[in-house]
Formats: C-alpha cells, structure tokens, sequence
C-alpha cells in the first residue's frame, strides 16, 4: 500500500488510499508504517468510544490485578505459615499475571490517544513483558500441577523440598527467556501492534516461511508443552481420587460401616471433591485464556486472515488479561491460611475465616490426604 500520504506531526482524519481503500486515521509517522502489518491498515478506524471503553476495561482489570496479585505475594512471602515450597509457584504465578497487568498502563495511554500513541519502542515493551508473564505463568501452571500430583501419588516421597521448587522456578525463567528475547531483538520473528493499534503481539500475519516457522514453534513450545502437562497431570489427580475414593467404599462395605471418614458429618464437601473441581477449574482457565490466542495466531500465519478483524484480535487479549485477574481467587483465596492471613492484615476487606478450618486444612495436607489415608 502506498505510505506517501501519511504525515508527520499531526493527527489525520481517516485517509483514502490511491486504490480507494479507507485505512486507519493513526497519529503514524512514515518511519513507523514498516512496524504495522499492512493487513490491520486496510481496516476503517474504529470510533473513539471503542478505545475509551476497552481503556476503561483494562483500568478495572489492572485495579483487579494489581490488589489481588499484590497480596498474593505480600502476605506469601512475609507469613511464615504459607512460606512453603509448594507455595513458591503460586508466588510466582502472581507475579507473572502482575508482570502482564504491569503493561495496562501502555495499553491504556494508546487507547485515550486513541490508535500507536507510544510507537515502536512501546510496542516492543509490550511484546515483551506479555511473552514473559504469558509463558511463564503457562509452564508456572505446568509445576503447579506436577507438584500436586506428585503429592498424591507419592505421598511419603513426593513432597516438594525448598531447593527443588526454587530451581523448577529457575527453569521456569530459563524456559520462557528465549520466547521473548528472540523476537524482541528480531533474531527470530518480531513483535508488531495488532488489532486497534493499541496492543502488542508478536508477528502472526508476515507470510515468510521463517516467520511461519516461528509461530509453529512458539505455538508448540508455549502453549502444546504446558496444556498438554497440566492436562496429563490433573487427568492423573483426577484418576487417583477416583480409585482412592472407590477403594474407601469396598473397604468400608467389608467392614459393615457406612463410611471411613471419621469427620464425613463435619465436611461439607471430601477432600477428593475439592481437589478435583480445582483441577478442573485450572484447566479450563488455561484453556479459555489461552486457546483463543493460540487459535488467532495459526489462522494468521497459514489461514485465512481476512477471519481477523481488529475487533476478533482483542477478544483472545481480553481473555488472558481476565484469568490474570482470577488467578489469585482460584489459587490463593481458596487457601484458609491465606485467608485468616487477610483477616489479620486487611481487616477491612471484611474476611471471615475460623480458627479450626484453618488449623485443619492447608495446601500439603489437602493434597496429600487422599493418599495417606
């Protein structure tokens, strides 16, 4: 397309190209057309109150992501009750979904200014810190989920030890590193703005056979690897709750008694149950956040593009930023020790936890109850 019409210095009605076409009214300088995928230029600009009401969007979930996330890892690293090894992963995971809010705040600015506001070097910044926090809370999930299973099958060998857990944690950040150094330094694919021009993703629509090499790999290495491990472990957790739980009931109908629990009428819900509805509950927000994104990626590089509008391209943004936000219900308010910890320390977030729920159930003991008993 040609680029000559564009301008410096100003900010352009939406402009006519020579063939007729009405391409987006962005404050562009020429210098920075080459960064922008021609397919997003051939897009009508949207209206403002489309960049003012996704940009209030990303301040409620950056205001959600920022206490939520922040106390997860405030009240786990300072409290020595949760100072566990099994809890270093869900610190690190809340710091991976506060590391991709953390980048709200460009998001925010393009969009009041409606359209590449922070140009290339934003851009890159972008990139960058969402290929960080997004494959390192993916293989972050994956060692969440190797450690429970681990717990529950081997109940005697298989608790986490301080050094293994800190460098699982190591190799997490090892893992994710090359993802997002390559195309940053365009060794290796490139980041490049998306949709509205406000976000930042990398390349997915540059039909070379080197950038399609690369959407492979990442798509292989960043999303095949940890689904397929969160999946094959919690299917496993799932399996081991179902066999212990009808391995309780034949031994409790050879001994002519109704159940083995000996605290059944004081539980609410078995310990079985909770462990698999939280298995159940990680993988699909795994799935929901991230299969989109995936899914968005493979038709830009070897589908057909014309199925990405801007609007479609911001429902997969949208959905990882959510789960960064959720993430600190399911994995840590859950938890009663987080909670009593949060009654003491934010009194006003009006938290009711009881003393005896909170003694008899934490993280290691829940998981390894099925097991052990």
């Amino acid at each position: 397309m040609n680029s000559g019409n564009w301008t410096a210095g100003l900010r352009p009605e939406a402009r006519v190209d020579d063939d007729g076409s009405r391409m987006l009214g962005w404050d562009i300088l020429p210098s920075e057309l080459v960064h922008i995928p021609e397919h997003w230029l051939t897009y009508p600009e949207p209206e403002a109150s489309i960049h003012y009401l996704l940009a209030l969007l990303y301040i409620f979930y950056c205001f959600l992501a920022y206490v939520g996330n922040g106390l997860v890892i405030w009240i786990f690293s300072t409290s020595k009750s949760l100072q566990t090894p099994s809890n270093i992963f869900i610190v690190n995971l809340a710091f991976c979904d506060l590391l991709m809010m953390l980048k709200g705040p460009l998001f925010i600015y393009n969009s009041f200014k409606r359209g590449y506001a922070l140009g290339h070097v934003g851009c890159q910044v972008y990139g960058f810190m969402g290929s960080l926090s997004g494959i390192g809370a993916g293989m972050t999930n994956a060692c969440i989920a190797y450690d429970r299973y681990h717990t529950i099958a081997n109940p005697m060998d298989g608790k986490l030890t301080r050094t293994k857990a800190l460098i699982m944690t190591f190799c997490i950040w090892l893992y994710t590193c090359p993802w997002a150094v390559l195309p940053l330094l365009e060794i290796w694919g490139r980041f490049a703005p998306e949709g509205y021009l406000t976000a930042c993703s990398f390349d997915y629509l540059t039909t070379t056979f080197d950038n399609k090499m690369f959407v492979a790999t990442i798509f292989t290495f960043s999303y095949v690897i940890p689904m397929s491990l969160i999946i094959y472990y919690y299917s496993q957790i799932v399996s081991h709750v179902i066999a212990h739980e009808k391995a309780l009931k034949q031994q409790a109908k050879k001994m002519n008694v109704e159940s083995l629990r000996s605290n059944q009428n004081q539980q609410a819900t078995s310990v079985e149950i909770r462990i698999a509805k939280a298995a159940i509950t990680v993988c699909f927000l795994f799935v929901a956040s991230w299969t989109p994104y995936a899914v968005l990626a493979l038709i830009g590089a070897f589908g057909n593009q014309a199925l990405l509008t801007p609007g479609v391209t911001m429902i997969p943004s949208l959905a990882c930023k959510l789960v960064g936000c959720i993430d600190p219900h399911v994995y840590a308010i859950s938890h009663p020790r987080y909670r009593m910890e949060l009654q003491k320390r934010v009194p006003w977030l009006a938290i009711r936890e009881n003393t005896s729920d909170t003694q008899s159930s934490n993280t290691e003991t829940t998981a390894a109850a099925p097991a052990s008993t």
